[in-house]
């Protein structure tokens, strides 16, 4: 059983999941952010704050449906991936990864500024200085990469201690703020304007709730609990950054915060001073109790920028890793340390932007917001994602808990609506900007609007991104997204067969068309008792700039070599007594047309005929192959014929494994054999290796057990057939091995569902290719994922 097969116990009840996310929530921003956003928006900064977990709200709810659909390590990238492709899964990943060592770079800053501040009576040298700040936040920022290289355990630990630390001093800070009266003056002196553009600098503090939804496969009744706990962990913090927001700009004036980089110490020391007369029994002077609070808060957000950045870094190595899962990085990123058992490589490269970025001085506002922008982004796809998938409905979306139907689809619409106004007011400013002076020229070129520096790097960082997926990305990662899926009508209700077992047999060359229809019809004959016959297709493929009709006309020694396969499939089909029917089609995609006629047809098989090489571009198998294997709803068989013996007669081998597909070969091969008679023995091999499984029991014994279960579920078992069992390191080299004893071997599909890089999978493709044998490889019913083009050409025909 591979690591992807194991199951995750379910263990984490609601108030864990609450903690989890409360903990990456409540963090640097509550201490570091009250004075950029006071100075931007004054009092009503507090409006940003609310507005800004109105987003996440939103965001909550539709990241809530996808992670019950399908809980996976990535989060939002690999639901971004999975339904709008690697394209948009390229700029929401490297986005994520960018967000994140911004936010690390931000956290670390503001460490700097609270750390210093603490010790500015034993170091006023740098306490006061910037380069003491980046001195303290590049100590630190290696020191966090240093312990997550060197193992996870004991930072998970401290995360713990740090956040129940949080919760009680914000709770006591916001108590006795509200009780030392704070008065408000203008509420909003910089003006809406203001307000809505303090959203995008404070959302860096709600980026982190998504941590819930990675959690989800170990989340108790997560149909409950899981978007139970993520709206708990958004509205909390929401509450608590309103809350000091209030007790803050009611505190301190505007300019008291603006000029200070411990503003939340600053305002507990201020209005502790009238609690002094307060405290009973003990005599503490009001410059005593005012000390004492700032160190408290010092210390408070000394831990939450360790704890938020310390996640940070945590984080970005699990996008790393799904990137790499999807082939959309490089895959030398994610390996894992021999000793410590981390992905050392992605957590250095984080570690070493992150330091980067606090050296070049970048400023904390613009760290935080560039932070902001990025899952602004990613936010804003995964509400188009909650949509795609709803409408595609693809076979392995099944969520547990679904956004309500009265608020569907409004919730992701106004969601990413949300997100978009946010972005649109982070990069652009209606001020005129000068492209090029008057200068000598006399002419003075200008845009009526200026892009904020955020949006240049945000721009630049999707740019990235884009460039990735083009020069990298593309030739690697699975072509295929889910939007076709939801832009086409949705299928017509089934029209019922006429119960009649139908078998597709493409047909092109002469040369093979024999062997071909041969196999199928061993296939059809299987079913005799539900009528089966044949039905050979042949296209005559024309380019786009011809019409259909015309190319005919001109084609007449393409039209006579179609009569003549077709006709010799007839006599063939005669000689071996099965029906056969043929169709003589003219179209522009051979493969669309294959998947028109098995659609046509409500076909139960197609059978395809193989060269045997495989591309290392755009298709695997072939430009006709990949699709038809790849989509058809029937089962789905590729041959390669071998180039002397009779296929499917002699020595039949099939490749008894766990994949889904394996009992689907079996019953190939039990086909051919049975057709064959005396001519044909059948042999089910297994390979295993000598270290797996249960050490209680043989590789041999395994072998055996498998081999009985195979056979039962391909129904089989009644058939007279030989075992063979490997026992080798190389599975792959054993099986390439023991093929060469036989004529004709039959493999199953690995791998199932329609996120696939390969169309049947690594193994399979190997055997076909480096075999010199006839090679069958098979699978079952499976639906996949359809292009934007062939969804758009299908709506367009309804």
């Amino acid at each position: 059983m591979s690591a992807g097969d194991q199951e995750l116990a379910r263990d984490l009840g609601f108030l864990e999941a609450y903690t989890i996310g409360l903990g990456t929530m409540i963090g640097a921003g509550i201490f570091v952010l009250p004075s950029i956003a006071a100075k931007q928006a004054g009092p009503a900064s507090m409006v940003s704050f609310f507005f800004g977990g109105m987003v996440s709200l939103l965001a909550a709810l539709s990241l809530s449906e996808l992670a019950t659909g399908m809980p996976k390590a990535g989060g939002s990238y690999y639901y971004v991936n999975r339904a709008l492709g690697p394209f948009f899964g390229s700029i929401v990943g490297w986005g994520m990864w960018a967000g994140l060592t911004f936010a690390s770079a931000f956290y670390m800053i503001g460490f700097g500024q609270y750390f210093l501040s603490g010790l500015g009576p034993y170091i006023p040298f740098l306490a006061e200085s910037e380069f003491g700040i980046t001195v303290a936040a590049l100590v630190m920022a290696a020191m966090l990469t240093g312990v997550n290289y060197y193992g996870v355990k004991e930072t998970g630990s401290l995360q713990n201690v740090i956040v129940l630390s949080l919760v009680g001093l914000i709770l006591a800070f916001l108590t006795l703020g509200a009780l030392s009266g704070p008065t408000i003056g203008e509420f909003n002196p910089s003006g809406w304007p203001a307000v809505a553009a303090t959203i995008g600098t404070v959302y860096v503090s709600f980026i982190g709730f998504e941590v819930i939804a990675t959690s989800a496969e170990e989340i108790k009744n997560p149909s409950r609990n899981l978007p139970l706990a993520m709206i708990a962990a958004v509205v909390t913090p929401t509450l608590m950054y309103v809350g000091v927001m209030w007790v803050s700009t009611g505190t301190l004036s505007i300019g008291a915060l603006d000029a200070s980089n411990i503003p939340v110490a600053d305002v507990a020391a201020e209005f502790l001073r009238g609690f002094a007369s307060a405290i009973p029994f003990v005599s503490v002077s009001p410059g005593a109790l005012s000390t004492a609070g700032s160190i408290a808060m010092i210390v408070g957000a000394v831990l939450a920028t360790i704890s938020s950045a310390n996640a940070s870094i945590l984080s970005a190595a699990r996008v790393n890793f799904a990137m790499g899962r999807d082939k959309i990085l490089v895959e030398w990123l994610n390996e894992v340390h021999d000793r410590f058992r981390t992905p050392y490589r992605s957590i250095t490269a984080t570690g070493i932007i992150t330091l980067v970025l606090i050296a070049v001085g970048a400023g904390i506002g613009t760290l935080a917001e560039v932070a902001s922008f990025m899952y602004l982004v990613t936010y804003a796809l995964v509400h188009v994602a909650v949509v795609v998938l709803r409408r595609a409905e693809p076979a392995d979306y099944e969520p547990t808990f679904q956004i309500p139907s009265v608020l569907y689809p409004f919730v992701p619409i106004l969601g990413a609506l949300a997100c978009l106004a946010v972005l649109f007011q982070m990069i652009v400013t209606f001020e005129p900007m000068v492209l090029l002076g008057e200068g000598v020229v006399g002419v003075e070129i200008a845009l009526p609007f200026t892009i904020s520096i955020v949006g240049i790097i945000g721009i630049g960082i999707i740019a990235a991104g884009i460039a990735w997926y083009y020069t990298y990305a593309r030739d690697r990662a699975p072509s295929q997204s889910l939007v076709g899926d939801a832009i086409a009508p949705e299928p017509a209700a089934a029209t019922g067969s006429d119960g009649r077992y139908r078998v597709v047999v493409p047909v092109a060359n002469p040369e093979t068309e024999r062997d071909l229809l041969r196999m199928a019809a061993a296939s059809a004959h299987a079913h005799e008792d539900d009528n089966a016959e044949l039905i050979a297709v042949n296209v005559i493929e024309v380019p786009q700039q011809t019409s259909l009709s015309q190319d005919v006309a001109f084609e007449e020694e393409r039209v006579e070599r179609q009569q003549e396969l077709l006709s010799a499939a007839r006599d063939i089909a005669a000689e071996l007594d099965i029906g056969l029917r043929t169709r003589a089609i003219v179209g522009r995609d051979t493969g669309s047309v294959i998947l028109d006629v098995i659609e046509e047809e409500d076909a139960d098989h197609v059978f395809l005929g193989w060269k045997g090489s495989r591309s290392t571009r755009e298709h695997v198998l072939g430009s006709t192959i990949d699709p038809v294997v790849g989509r058809a709803s029937c089962d789905a068989t590729l041959v390669k014929l071998g180039p002397e013996e009779t296929p499917g007669e002699g020595d039949v081998m099939v490749l008894a494994g766990e994949g889904p597909h394996a009992p689907v070969a079996a019953r190939r091969a039990a086909e051919f054999v049975t057709t064959a008679g005396e001519d044909a023995t059948l042999t089910l091999l297994n390979v295993q290796q000598p270290e797996d499984g249960d050490e209680d029991q043989s590789p041999e014994d395994r072998g055996e057990a498998l081999i009985d279960d195979l056979a039962e579920r391909a129904g089989i078992e009644y058939m007279q057939y030989d075992r063979q069992i490997v026992v080798a390191e190389d599975i792959e080299a054993a099986i390439l091995e023991a093929a060469d004893n036989y004529d004709t071997i039959c493999v199953g599909a690995t791998r199932s569902g329609p996120v696939t890089q390969a169309v049947f999978g690594s193994v399979p493709e190997t055997v076909g290719e480096e075999v010199d044998r006839t090679v069958v490889m098979a699978r079952g019913p499976e639906e996949s994922t359809m292009s934007i083009r062939e969804a758009i050409a299908r709506r367009l025909s309804v």
